[in-house]
Parts: structure tokens; C-alpha cells; sequence
């Protein structure tokens, strides 16, 4: 059996780098660092690279020191040296999953409203409901008794705000939330 999985938190070490294709698939590009345990030692860097609907979000919410977590794979990026003609190589991080971990103020207003929410590749936009394969009435609702949502017409409790994580220092287990 194999694996190949890396899960990071850290701060984003500069605003991302966008290209777009003409076959409309986006990618972005950026560091992050993670703290290591202790405040006297450097971070250690890795390069991210975002494809798709991830890299959109990533352009329009991710800024040079945002709190990010980042789920991905390992892998080594390799190019030749049109100077010395000699082969490169360095380690990527290819993100599968996104998460805007930082706040604007560190009072819980978050960045662009996204704080602790997630991109993933499989995620779906022209759906108006997270469930696969529910119906439009009632979209978003928990099913009931009686079928998806409450009546129309009728109101339903709202839903409590989702938290804000923040940080102000290096990042411990208890505070990965995935």
C-alpha cells in the first residue's frame, strides 16, 4: 500500500500567482510557511500549486500572510537549466484542499466572509443543494418528517454562524481543524 499525503497550517508567504488558460482552467501559485515548534528556529517553506475552481478562491481571498490549511500531495517539479543545461528539481505541494483559516481583524470578521470554510476539487456550483441528488424545494434544509425543508411559506430557525478560527503565534494540534 501506498500514501501520499501532506497536511499544512500555515501563513501565506505572498499574494498568489494566477494564470489563466484558454481552455478557461485556472492555476495559482504561492508559498506558505509552517511554524516549526520552536519561536527560534525559521519556518519551513513549501510552493503550492492550485488548480481549478481552488485556485479562484485562493486568488480572490489568500494574501501574503494569510492563515491557510492546505490538504495535498508531495511531489517534485523538474525543469532544465537553459543556462547550464542542467536538470532541476524542486518539491511542490499540489493542493487538493483549500481552508481559509485567518481573520481580517482577529475579532472574528473574516477574510471576504470565507474564514474556516473549504474548496475542493469535487465541489459543485450549479447545485443549489449540498445534497447529491435533492430536490430544489427546500434546498440547504435538513429532510424532515414530512419531506425536504419546511412548507413554502413557512420560517425556519437559522442556522448559527460558523466559528472564525484565528491565531496569533505558532499553531498547535488542537487548533487543525481538519
Amino acid at each position: 500500500m501506498s500514501l501520499n499525503s501532506i497536511t499544512l497550517v500555515g501563513h501565506a508567504g505572498r499574494d498568489p500567482e494566477i494564470r489563466f488558460f484558454e481552455s478557461g482552467t485556472v492555476v495559482a501559485h504561492f508559498t506558505v510557511a509552517v511554524n516549526k515548534p520552536g519561536r527560534d528556529e525559521p519556518p519551513d517553506w513549501f510552493n503550492i500549486e492550485i488548480w481549478g475552481k481552488q485556485a479562484q478562491v485562493a486568488a480572490d481571498y489568500v494574501r501574503k500572510g494569510s492563515l491557510v490549511g492546505i490538504v495535498g500531495r508531495m511531489t517534485s517539479e523538474q525543469w532544465t537549466d537553459r543556462n547550464t543545461g542542467e536538470v532541476r528539481s524542486k518539491p511542490l505541494v499540489k493542493a487538493e484542499r483549500l481552508a481559509l483559516l485567518g481573520s481580517r481583524n482577529g475579532a472574528g470578521q473574516t477574510e471576504g466572509g470565507a474564514a474556516g470554510r473549504t474548496a475542493t476539487a469535487d465541489q459543485s456550483t450549479s447545485s443549489s443543494s449540498p445534497y447529491q441528488g435533492a430536490p430544489a424545494q427546500g434546498a440547504g434544509r435538513p429532510p424532515t418528517a414530512t419531506g425536504w425543508g419546511a412548507p413554502s411559506g413557512a420560517s425556519t430557525p437559522a442556522a448559527p454562524p460558523a466559528p472564525a478560527w484565528t491565531s496569533n503565534g505558532p499553531i498547535s494540534a488542537e487548533e487543525v481543524p481538519f
